[in-house]
């Protein structure tokens, strides 16, 4: 009866959301807590009309979850409409790689002198709670092709980015444990899940991106009958970038990425860096000689990644009701360890921040935007992933369920708190910083 349930749960709350969300708008709560606390209302731990094991049905929460990421880290590529040499992606890739870095050594060190764990599994650890979530992160993340906010822009940039630089630490960490080939003295390692899988999956979704963008342009600037098809483009983009990185064996998670950013590339070229593309679609629809807007030279790429982007929004949010509801009914009290009520603190109040500081410390971002992205270093859909990965590869079971238990309090310790204070939080920061320049922002401080 479990599926027949799962019906009945989303429907009533898709319909539900759909009325109320006005009304959800002006509380501070987010819609992930919302669907959390529906997930945990059904579960064991609520009316236990729905059992979901962790462990039994790894394969399929992990694939439900790798869905849910590669859609959003493809609508958070479209996002970021920003030039690539521009000094803005610096603090989104250092907090990509620099803080992932230090983030994960943190968190290996607690889990193997605090937490008793052997090495192989405190690496495995700290890759899975150490990359930002781009699905529960959505509240602060860009929220126009004209928004340059340091914060917004670096938090959008680097839960795009650093889904896809964790793969290697947890294959580090899958390999210590005998359950990976890491090569002699590493050397596997290095060459194939680093130096190659990082820029090959960069480099495959951007071609495929601008390959793609560029052809279905093309088309239908010559030819009428191409118009539409939006939601296919979306779907197929998604998929072939995805595949095609994860067959050259490399990161399908930063091909994704990549060609959200290639394809919103694109829309920037022709429209022009210093034009909204919204503006530029409604001069041409104004303009007594556009009969098609979607065919004119210069509104066709900004209807095109418009439409695109409204689809793959769209997709977002129901990937994050059915996987927040998911992550709800699998929190038992089971699996919640007591090491959790120090290690949630440490981790959101300590290691966040030392990473983001050490990525940040010669940044143009001010002392209160560096304070503002440690603390929205929000954990969700990406560490329940990693963590399934780990266990559909051979990950024992007792070890993966004390993973599993901590893993989940972090995650839903991350939606409710971060998810109360992040409307207030960023309310009150536009207000203060408002009518300032980025730039001067930056130098504040």
């Amino acid at each position: 009866m479990t599926f027949n349930y799962w019906f009945v749960i989303v429907g009533v709350l898709l319909v539900v959301m759909a009325v109320a969300r006005p009304i959800f708008g002006r509380l501070p709560i987010s819609t992930p807590m919302m669907y959390l606390a529906v997930g945990i209302a059904f579960g064991e731990q609520g009316l236990a009309l729905v059992d979901i094991d962790p462990f039994e049905d790894a394969g399929l929460i992990e694939r439900v979850t790798e869905i849910a990421v590669i859609v959003s880290l493809f609508t958070a590529g479209l996002k970021l409409r920003v030039p690539l040499r521009d000094r803005l992606w610096r603090v989104p890739i250092l907090l990509a790689f620099v803080s992932m870095i230090v983030t994960v050594g943190l968190i290996t060190a607690v889990g193997y002198y605090w937490l008793g764990m052997s090495l192989g599994l405190a690496v495995l650890f700290g890759a899975v709670l150490a990359p930002t979530d781009p699905v529960l992160a959505a509240d602060v993340q860009v929220t126009d092709t004209r928004d340059r906010d340091p914060i917004r822009f670096s938090l959008t940039g680097e839960a795009g980015l650093n889904d896809g630089t964790a793969f290697p630490f947890l294959m580090l960490g899958l390999g210590l444990l005998g359950l990976h080939e890491l090569g002699s003295g590493g050397r596997t390692w290095w060459l194939i899940d680093v130096l190659w899988a990082i820029p090959g999956g960069l480099v495959i979704g951007a071609a495929l991106g601008t390959a793609i963008g560029s052809f279905v342009l093309y088309l239908r600037k010559q030819h009428t009958h191409v118009l539409g098809g939006e939601e296919f483009l979306t779907l197929g983009l998604i998929s072939l970038s995805y595949g095609v990185a994860l067959l050259a064996h490399t990161y399908g998670f930063l091909a994704v990425f990549a060609a959200g950013v290639a394809m919103r590339k694109i829309e920037q070229r022709t429209t022009g860096e210093e034009n909204d593309p919204e503006e530029v679609l409604e001069e041409v629809v104004q303009s007594e000689t556009a009969n098609q807007p979607e065919m004119h030279p210069r509104a066709a790429p900004a209807h095109l990644t418009r439409s695109v982007l409204h689809f793959n929004e769209q997709l977002e949010r129901l990937g994050e009701v059915g996987v927040m509801l998911l992550i709800g009914t699998m929190i038992s009290t089971r699996y919640l360890p007591m090491v959790a009520l120090w290690f949630v603190p440490l981790l959101f109040l300590v290691i966040r921040p030392i990473a983001a500081a050490a990525a940040l410390v010669r940044s143009d971002t001010s002392n209160l935007q560096r304070g503002l992205i440690s603390w929205f270093g929000v954990r969700g859909i990406g560490s329940v992933y990693y963590l399934m990965y780990a266990v559909v590869h051979g990950l024992e079971e007792d070890v993966a369920r004390e993973l599993i238990g901590l893993t989940l309090t972090v995650v839903a310790s991350s939606v409710v708190i971060h998810g109360i204070m992040v409307s207030p939080i960023m309310l009150w920061y536009k207000r203060r910083e408002g009518g300032r320049s980025w730039i001067d922002r930056g130098r504040a401080g």
